[in-house]
C-alpha cells in the first residue's frame, strides 16, 4: 500500500497544534468562542486538511502544491487570529498564546520548506508505476452488489414556475 501522509512530520504537527487550538478556544468568552474562536478553529484544522487533500491529489503537482500553499496561509491565517485573541484580552494566558504562535510559526516555516522541496525534486508517486503499488487499485466491485436499489425513472422532469 502507498504510504500516507502519516508519515509526514508536517500532518502530524499540524494536526496536533490544530487540536489545542480546538480546545484553547473552547475556554474563550462565550460571545468569542462563536467569533474569533470558530475562526481559529477552522484556519487550524484546515491546516491538516490542506495536507491531507493535497498528498491525496499528488498525482498533478500543480494540484499539490495548491493545497500545500493553502496549508501555509491557514497556518498564517491561524497566527492572526490567535494576535487578535490575545491583543483584544480574550486569551489572558499568555504562555499558551506564545507556545501557541511558536508551534504556528514552525509549522509555516516547515510547511514553506517541504514546498520548496516539493518545487524542486517533484516525482510522480510511486502507485502509478504499476498496478500491484496502487493504494486505490483494488477491486471494489466486489463489495458494491450488482443491482442497485434506485427510485424509478419518471422520465422528464415537469418544474412549475
Amino acid at each position: 500500500m502507498e504510504e500516507s501522509c502519516d508519515k509526514l512530520e508536517i500532518y502530524h504537527l499540524a494536526h496536533d497544534w490544530g487540536v489545542r487550538v480546538h480546545r484553547m478556544t473552547l475556554g474563550l468568552p462565550s460571545f468569542e468562542r462563536f467569533e474569533e474562536g470558530a475562526q481559529s478553529r477552522r484556519s487550524a484544522k484546515r491546516v491538516s486538511a490542506c495536507i491531507v487533500e493535497g498528498h491525496t491529489l499528488r498525482k498533478y503537482k500543480g494540484l499539490y502544491l495548491n493545497f500545500l500553499y493553502r496549508a501555509l496561509a491557514s497556518s498564517d491565517e491561524t497566527q492572526e487570529h490567535l494576535k487578535y485573541l490575545f491583543d483584544t484580552g480574550s486569551l489572558t494566558d499568555e504562555k499558551l498564546y506564545r507556545e501557541l504562535m511558536d508551534a504556528y510559526r514552525l509549522i509555516s516555516k516547515k510547511t514553506f520548506r517541504f514546498i520548496s522541496t516539493v518545487e524542486k525534486d517533484y516525482e510522480k508517486p510511486r502507485y502509478l508505476e504499476g498496478d500491484d503499488n496502487s493504494m486505490y487499485d483494488e477491486d471494489i466491485h466486489e463489495s458494491v452488489p450488482s443491482t442497485v436499489d434506485r427510485p424509478p425513472s419518471t422520465g422528464s422532469v415537469n418544474r412549475q414556475p
